[in-house]
């Protein structure tokens, strides 16, 4: 991308990939992306799982009822956790992770979609943190904030077109002025 403006028009929710799988470079620099994510008072409270074996992206396609079936045609899974004994912030913290994952991904030319997983259920009920726990084998104290499915681009999205940008939103010095 020539600029970041580009980038972050581009960057949209892929829920379809090839079966073409990832280069070591293109993982080791969305590896890169979150391990410079900022943190909170640099506590780096943050690990990553990196999914590639077909039967656990299987397997996590599983962590949600709905909405979550498309991890099994990605190419990689990265589960971003956090530890909320190393910082109060840890929720923030994995978010930004997560998204810096996405960007890197979206700079490399490839797809990404952030999965809930705190606060989600599967279709059993189960938690979605505990299901994904076990599918992993993740030490009890991480808690699982987001899976990030990646892989080369199925289909084509158009740019996020301005028009629709809500400067509703914005409010000058005070809530409710324009």
């Amino acid at each position: 991308m020539e600029q970041f403006s580009d980038l972050i028009k581009n960057r949209r929710s892929m829920r379809k990939f090839t079966n073409q799988e990832l280069t070591q470079d293109e993982v080791v620099a969305l590896m890169k992306a979150a391990l410079m994510s900022p943190s909170s008072k640099r506590s780096n409270c943050w690990e990553f799982v990196v999914v590639d074996e077909k039967e656990t992206l299987e397997r996590l396609s599983n962590c949600k009822e709905q909405s979550a079936s498309f991890i099994k045609d990605a190419a990689l899974a990265v589960v971003v956790m956090a530890d909320p004994l190393a910082s109060d912030v840890w929720i923030e913290d994995a978010s930004i992770a997560s998204i810096m994952i996405q960007l890197q991904a979206e700079d490399l030319g490839l797809g990404s979609c952030w999965i809930q997983v705190r606060e989600r259920f599967t279709a059993d009920g189960i938690p979605s943190n505990e299901f994904v726990h076990d599918v992993l084998d993740i030490p009890l104290q991480l808690q699982v904030l987001s899976i990030i499915a990646i892989g080369h681009k199925g289909m084509e999205r158009k740019p996020f077109n301005e028009e629709h940008l809500q400067w509703e939103k914005i409010h000058l010095n005070k809530y409710g002025a324009q």
